[in-house]
């Protein structure tokens, strides 16, 4: 018995395989995927022992039991295979390209900060708990359909009023894009990362769980300890100070300082203009 040839392109083979298992691996880590994985490439590789021991019966089991539930591995696990396409694409930003092909070409406004931050101070000391959402390049358009319709213009004082107890919006998600709060009540994705403290709640699995899939920037407030956290690109950032979360939004969104100030640093010299004029 000879040996089984053995040429650069089967080592080329190897390498490229052990690179995309390793590859998946990481995209993966903390999440029910690699589970998944583990017990289809169990069944398979016994599909391939079966065979090579011309063990027929078994193997025409195996065979159609693979063929067969590759469809329905797609229709039963179809929320977690689009979020792991997503997860994917999310990561991969050498291909930002991509998006800016399909998107509307319209300018977007600059997302006012000084609103934001008041708001999740101001809920912060009262411990009042809130998830905000901030669209960036991709539209939260399917999320905002399963909640409330607003369309209010960004303010504290609207943030505060739909996240305060016992009112009809408090329970749920606000979405926010541009200077608008587009929804509020809206049902986001639990994130399934098995490495997120076991004691965060719902709201803040949610929060981690839109910044898995989308681009999006989410603000969660805790309403037991009152800390403020954020959540990007699917990593959770806890108990951060007013001042780092505005540093981080102008940061991540590349906003105006303080665009409010600035509105009324113009409106008072316009003023004294006129006063000097009328003197």
């Amino acid at each position: 018995m000879g040996f089984v040839p053995f040429t650069f392109i089967d080592f080329m083979d190897i390498i490229l395989v052990a690179a995309i298992m390793y590859w998946i691996y990481r995209m993966t880590k903390g999440t029910n995927a690699p589970y998944i994985l583990s017990g289809i490439i169990a069944i398979y590789l016994l599909w391939v022992i079966v065979r090579a021991l011309n063990m027929e019966l078994l193997s025409t089991i195996l065979g159609q039991l693979i063929s067969v539930g590759a469809i329905a591995l797609i229709i039963v696990f179809q929320p977690e295979l689009r979020r792991f396409l997503q997860m994917i694409g999310m990561r991969q930003k050498q291909f930002n390209f991509i998006t800016r092909i399909f998107s509307s070409g319209e300018d977007r406004v600059q997302t006012n900060v000084v609103p934001i931050v008041t708001a999740c101070r101001e809920m912060a000391e009262t411990k009042t708990g809130a998830l905000i959402v901030i669209e960036k390049t991709i539209t939260l358009e399917e999320y905002e359909k399963t909640g409330i319709p607003i369309d209010g213009v960004l303010t504290s004082q609207l943030l505060i009023n739909i996240f305060e107890h016992n009112t009809p919006l408090h329970d749920g998600a606000v979405i926010v894009r541009n200077n608008r709060v587009t929804a509020a009540t809206c049902y986001l994705p639990l994130s399934d990362n098995m490495d997120l403290n076991k004691n965060l709640g719902t709201r803040h699995r949610a929060g981690v769980g839109i910044s898995e899939v989308t681009d999006s920037f989410t603000i969660i407030v805790s309403e037991e300890t009152g800390n403020v956290s954020y959540a990007s690109g699917g990593e959770l950032h806890t108990a951060v100070t007013p001042s780092d979360l505005r540093d981080q939004l102008h940061k991540i969104q590349k906003l105006a300082k303080k665009p409010e100030e600035k509105k009324g640093w113009h409106i008072r010299g316009m003023r004294q203009k006129v006063e000097g004029e009328k003197k």
